[in-house]
């Protein structure tokens, strides 16, 4: 550490001669407003919270590296999988997703599991949750959805009523509240839980060839999770037990570990698959299409500054290299453009030149001025394309694949509407101890909803899942199945 004294200064780099007392009119004041340093301060001061995510709020993250096992280049172009022991820099933020800032680390919540590789062709950011499947899977709802996981407008208050309502009125949300609501719904650390990058992209390899894909993040740590009781508890004692297992355990040499694997299925199978694959509340079945082991990421140093490097971290589906693209997924083709455009508001035009999302690579474009543009906004290069002076050009190769498309512009649903089989399957290989639980934790989350008609209806789901798991639940409430159901 260098110890050599420095000096105070304003940020524009002006000494200051005195930090200790704003300067007044005597000694009683009133303050002069010519004070520039007690201007620069408070109004710093005043700006240091940038408004917080509306979903992802509470967060912590860390350094690492991603190395390549397995040579994925008969499948993807994409550099940062080709190669065994290609090593990318990587950096990872683990999140809640309901709480705000300051909420509780041990809440029942799906877990952000966002990955940023700073790779040689520019960043690729895996914007996933540690869950494999969601509550929606069309973009249009997820405002409605976050509307009912934060506060009442008039309360002020978590409302369960609005929770399950919205749960008993979107039966494709059943697979993710069963998931949730199970023993995995509260992991016991950050390293004791996979991570999914949930969505189906495609692979395109140098032939032109494409493949669809999903990722899978295996803790090699091993799966660990927590129960209520435990949860209640530290989140009373230690609302930041999570946080605070992920920095000692990266401290003291501890590092944490993911095996990634994909499930690769070819491009014409998603035509007669039984669930349709981009539907991100439904999962691929691992005996059609099993794990490909592909790497190893290894995450092995904390920040230096929390705000700098976690909070100013931004993350977007749309950051992708040459060799993966998007799917159809009506949720991601709507996280596309939604993560990138929040990023804006909240961290600014320019949040990509910060140092924790700025790429490793050189960066040539046309995008000028904008706020806290802290570069040199382009010099005096040419700033509109196409031009005859030499600016930069396009890369075809770096094309997106030409793909088909067909069909009347329309509002239009999915095909497939079976949200039953999953969520029951997913039932059905729990233990006994395991639906014991996973029943106890819905009741008690049922029970403070106040219309017993919503109730019946999101019990209706549970029963047409699996009609055991309806009637437990039933019971628990003090209900009855409807006959009209059975």
């Amino acid at each position: 550490m260098n110890n050599e004294k420095k000096h105070l200064t304003t940020s524009y780099g002006a000494p200051v001669g005195d930090n200790q007392n704003s300067m007044t009119a005597g000694s009683r004041g009133p303050t002069l407003i010519q004070d520039v340093h007690l201007l620069e301060k408070l109004a710093h001061f005043n700006r240091e919270r940038v408004p917080e995510r509306v979903v992802h709020a509470k967060g912590t993250g860390a350094h690492g590296y991603f190395e390549v096992t397995n040579n994925m280049s008969k499948y993807t172009k994409a550099k940062l999988f080709n190669g065994v022991g290609k090593r990318t820099p990587m950096f990872i933020r683990f999140s809640t997703v309901a709480g705000e800032l300051g909420s509780a680390d041990t809440v029942r919540d799906p877990r952000g599991f966002a990955v940023k590789f700073y790779t040689e062709e520019g960043n690729y950011d895996l914007v996933g949750n540690n869950t494999p499947i969601f509550f929606i899977r069309d973009a249009i709802k997820f405002p409605d959805f976050i509307h009912t996981q934060k506060r009442d407008p008039r309360t002020h208050l978590k409302n369960p009523n609005a929770v399950w309502d919205f749960w008993s009125l979107s039966p494709e949300s059943l697979h993710q509240v069963t998931y949730l609501m199970g023993d995995r719904g509260i992991p016991a650390t950050l390293r004791h839980m996979n991570g999914y990058g949930s969505h189906t992209f495609k692979w395109v390899n140098t032939e032109g060839e494409a493949v669809w894909v999903k990722y899978h993040f295996k803790t090699e740590q091993g799966v660990k999770n927590m129960t209520n009781e435990v949860a209640a508890k530290l989140a009373g004692e230690n609302p930041d037990y999570h946080t605070e297992d992920l920095f000692n355990a990266i401290e003291k040499g501890d590092f944490p570990k993911w095996k990634l694997y994909v499930q690769i299925m070819p491009l014409e199978d998603a035509n007669t698959y039984r669930f349709d694959p981009f539907d991100v509340t439904k999962v691929w079945s691992h005996k059609d299409y099993p794990l490909v082991e592909v790497g190893q990421m290894v995450v092995n140093r904390n920040p230096e500054n929390y705000f700098a490097e976690v909070e100013q971290a931004t993350f977007s589906p749309g950051t992708m290299v040459p060799g993966i693209e998007p799917s159809p997924d009506k949720m991601l083709q709507g996280r596309l453009f939604a993560y990138s455009d929040a990023h804006r508001y909240r961290v600014g035009a320019n949040h990509n030149l910060l140092p924790i999302n700025r790429p490793k690579v050189e960066v040539n474009n046309y995008q000028r001025d904008g706020q806290m543009r802290f570069d040199n906004n382009g010099g005096g290069s040419v700033y509109y394309e196409p031009n005859s002076f030499g600016g930069p050009t396009e890369v075809p190769v770096a094309k997106t694949t030409a793909f088909p498309v067909s069909g009347v512009a329309d509002s239009v649903a999915y095909d497939h509407n079976d949200h039953y089989t999953q969520a029951g399957d997913l039932y059905r290989l729990m233990s006994e101890e395991e639906r014991a639980r996973l029943v106890e934790t819905i009741v008690g989350a049922m029970k403070p909803v106040e219309r017993d008609d919503i109730k019946l209806r999101q019990i209706q789901h549970f029963y047409k899942a699996d009609p055991e798991y309806g009637e437990r639940v039933a019971k628990g409430l003090g209900l009855a199945i409807p006959q009209d159901v059975k």
